[in-house]
């Protein structure tokens, strides 16, 4: 949701030679020409589809599914997907394509299995060509819209599109939107308005969406905005892996209550980055109440368990990044059994008007680990940033190399990448997607 801009992939390669880090694997998962996966499917025959679903509908394994501009699935209407099929945007130049949104009452039952994911990707790497390269932006998002409660106006358009048919949010806290199960989402994205206008589609996109809805085992891959963002709603999801983000890995607005459990967050050195004001603004969760850090109720307060945000190894490569965890406007935060690592900052908390920290609004319990560069945990009140002890984060690390918390090797830019003890979503399994 913040403005952005790309650094370019060869600054980042002169900086992983200036620190001495290797590729973990000489064919990471980049932005890069198709591997065999891609190579299998990509002479299936194509079925294009564009505009409203007008009739429940079932996309088939047996096409490779082109969605041209905004598809929607209207209020009423069912679109199920295949275990094993792959969605592509077509290219399009003057406007959004490739966005596929679930409006208020329509359902998407896109369930996959760990091993025949529902893939949505590059039209590039679907291509059958070595001469062309996938880049974040190359397929749309997923936009799934839902009635369930938000501190924003049910007349709220969703960030991304225009139009009241986008609207979410209302006081159904058990709508159901349907199930996403085992789907990979790659190379998504897109600008609204202009580049860096600060209304971005993202790779999942989830607004007043409830508790009824199922979203389990979900990665999202070199987003050209944040992989996952929740405005408002009381979904739960779990096993959540995003990888490569240009932006946010987890970004919680507008009264989002729901629960997380069993996340990672991934940091690719080699993959773009956002800027704020010319300075780095990834971070692994972005948390606000509102754009306007109001009292508005509900408070985001999501709940998040077992989760696990590694940014880069080595100082120098970490300063592309902001901080692991940034909670700020009124946000609210539930974290239970966490590590964090690799960032300038671990844990900081940013209060709305040069206000005091209030210790209440977080509850840390069950380990919180956090690591940072600059910083393990901080507070920013106004413009100045200090050091701030946090009840419940039960150890804390500035190291350079950044701390491993007991896992193997975490850094995915180097060599032996395992994140052991804390797979606990089978994030190295065969339904994700790291290395060719």
């Amino acid at each position: 949701m913040k403005n952005l801009f790309f650094v370019a992939l060869a600054a980042l390669s002169l900086t992983a030679c200036s620190e001495n880090e290797t590729e973990s694997n000489t064919d990471s998962f980049g932005m890069q020409s198709a591997s065999a996966e891609y190579l299998a499917v990509c002479s299936t025959p194509v079925q294009t589809v564009a505009g409203n679903i007008t009739v429940s509908t079932t996309w088939t394994a047996n096409r490779i599914w082109e969605i041209d501009g905004i598809v929607n699935v209207p209020s009423g209407v069912t679109l199920t997907i295949e275990p094993g099929t792959y969605i592509k945007a077509k290219p399009n130049a003057n406007g959004a394509t490739g966005v596929l949104v679930v409006q208020k009452g329509g359902k998407l039952i896109a369930n996959g299995t760990a091993t025949a994911p529902i893939v949505f990707t590059s039209y590039k790497l679907l291509d059958c060509s070595a001469a062309t390269t996938a880049s974040p932006g190359d397929f749309g998002g997923i936009v799934i819209l839902g009635d369930a409660p938000a501190n924003t106006p049910a007349t709220t358009t969703i960030e991304g599109l225009t139009g009241s048919q986008y609207y979410y949010g209302g006081t159904n806290a058990a709508h159901n939107g349907g199930s996403l199960k085992y789907v990979r989402i790659e190379f998504a994205g897109y600008d609204l308005l202009a580049p860096n206008s600060g209304n971005e589609i993202n790779g999942l996109t989830l607004g007043g969406v409830g508790s009824g809805t199922t979203i389990d085992h979900v990665q999202v891959s070199y987003g050209k905005d944040d992989s996952f963002e929740f405005f408002g709603g009381t979904v739960n999801a779990t096993n959540l892996v995003s990888f490569a983000a240009d932006d946010d890995n987890f970004d919680f607005d507008s009264g989002y209550t729901g629960t997380i459990t069993c996340a990672l967050a991934l940091a690719n050195q080699n993959s773009t980055h956002s800027l704020s004001g010319g300075s780095p603004d990834s971070n692994g969760i972005e948390l606000d109440n509102n754009a306007a850090g109001s009292a508005a109720t509900p408070f985001t307060r999501p709940v998040i368990n077992n989760l696990t945000i590694v940014g880069a190894r080595t100082g120098t490569s970490g300063a592309l990044y902001e901080n692991a965890i940034h909670v700020r406007r009124n946000g609210k935060l539930t974290l239970n059994n966490a590590v964090v690592t690799g960032y300038p900052v671990g844990i900081l908390l940013e209060t709305v008007a040069s206000a005091p920290v209030n210790l209440a609004d977080l509850s840390f319990t069950g380990g919180v680990s956090a690591h940072g560069f600059t910083f393990a945990t901080a507070s920013k009140i106004g413009s100045t940033t200090a050091a701030l002890t946090i009840p419940g984060v039960t150890a804390t690390s500035t190291s350079n190399p950044a701390a491993v918390w007991g896992m193997t090797q975490p850094f995915f830019n180097t060599p032996g990448w395992n994140v052991t003890p804390r797979n606990c979503g089978d994030f190295q399994g065969t339904w994700t997607k790291y290395a060719f």
